[in-house]
């Protein structure tokens, strides 16, 4: 009897141990999206809208001059979206204005936005798992809690104490896991629209710019 008893408690621990470790992984991968959009975010936009407009006064003499070999070693070798998307531009230049435009505003949504995007959706899909374990584990301690009660012929305290702090812990952990996911997916998501706003600026500055370089004779 005894034998079996013990039976019993080395896998009632060992699934909750597996509840712990589920939402160890699911915040683990949680944090790594977060830090890896935010990092990302940040390589891709200039640190202020005066440093970002520094950077196109520089451009926009050797552009409006039609000087596109000049433009390319100014843009060369730079992560960021506009001198990423600069670059794409110039070298595309024979397809005409119109069809540039299209190709760096669609490689943009592509490249950075829906990179960006497919991140958060995990971030998403940690925040709505973490709790969904997290109760998983309170039913699971529950049952446990009510076995004890079932089969035992005078209930100990301490028994029903380890099946219950599996219920409550497992669900504070989701819980832990998903409110500070939630605020930093927020944070990020208004990191993302302000570099989304500052780059829509700067292109819209390159592209008047690029039109009259087009324009001028070769």
């Amino acid at each position: 009897m005894s034998a079996m008893l013990l039976a019993k408690a080395d896998v009632y621990t060992m699934i909750a141990n597996s509840i712990y470790f589920a939402l160890a992984a699911v915040a683990l991968w949680g944090i790594y999206c977060v830090v890896i959009v935010w990092t990302r975010v940040a390589a891709k936009r200039f640190k202020s809208e005066d440093i970002q407009n520094d950077y196109l006064d520089d451009m926009a003499e050797p552009l409006e001059a039609g000087d596109f070999e000049a433009v390319l070693e100014l843009v060369e070798g730079d992560a960021r979206a506009i001198p990423q998307m600069v670059e794409l531009a110039v070298e595309n230049r024979e397809l005409g204005y119109q069809k540039v435009k299209a190709l760096v505003i669609e490689r943009f949504q592509r490249d950075v936005i829906a990179d960006l995007e497919h991140r958060l959706s995990w971030i998403s899909t940690v925040i709505k798992s973490a709790p969904m374990i997290g109760l998983f584990g309170t039913v699971f301690g529950m049952m446990g809690a009510f076995k004890t009660l079932a089969t035992a012929e005078s209930v100990d305290p301490t028994m029903l104490a380890a099946d219950i702090n599996v219920a409550l812990r497992t669900t504070a952990c989701g819980l832990a896991i998903a409110v500070p996911l939630i605020i930093a997916t927020a944070s990020v998501n208004i990191r993302i629209s302000k570099m989304e706003d500052l780059v829509g600026a700067g292109l819209n500055r390159f592209f008047e710019a690029f039109r009259s370089g087009l324009s001028r004779p070769r």
